[in-house]
């Protein structure tokens, strides 16, 4: 298995997880959150989904998904590309209010698929061109997936963590 594939098997691991973090939610449990100030399920999918769509649109040179396709709506907010959730405010992460699990996943779906043909059309070269020279050193291609898949990786797990604790109250 070459670097490529160890990608795709990682964020094609991504769906099954953001599903099994929603289904099955009302609005009021996505929204829901553990203590003042701490992020809610829908938020915490939202914005993962929201980095891997930026970051990826970016990669790709394309307009994000979250615009293009008319997913803010669905959300209660505008289509500011520059919206991902980085730095959010307690209030701010009140105004992310997914109108059902299925929106999360639909959005999260829609981005996933961009980023499986991304991926699948990769070669081990790719990996190593540099996408970002602001950094020192500058962060090539394989690094900044990695980079996405880690945001992904820890707000699914957190998003999971929560809906436990939606469940239990």
């Amino acid at each position: 298995m070459d670097a490529r594939e160890v990608l795709a098997e990682a964020f094609d691991r991504l769906p099954d997880l953001v599903r099994s973090a929603v289904e099955g939610l009302t609005p009021e449990e996505l929204h829901w959150v553990p203590a003042p100030g701490a992020n809610s399920v829908g938020w915490l999918v939202w914005h993962l989904t929201r980095i891997q769509d930026d970051h990826v649109a970016d990669l790709l040179g394309e307009p994000q998904i979250w615009a293009r396709d008319g997913w803010a709506a669905r959300f209660g907010l505008t289509p500011a590309a520059g919206d991902t959730g980085y730095g959010h405010s307690a209030d701010q992460v009140d105004q992310v209010r997914p109108d059902s699990g299925e929106a999360l996943i639909g959005y999260f779906d829609a981005v996933a698929a961009r980023t499986s043909e991304f991926l699948r059309g990769l070669n081990a070269k790719d990996l190593d061109r540099v996408v970002d020279e602001r950094w020192d050193p500058p962060v090539t291609l394989g690094v900044r997936l990695i980079s996405v898949l880690n945001d992904d990786d820890q707000h699914v797990g957190q998003a999971a963590y929560v809906r436990g604790l939606v469940k239990a109250r």
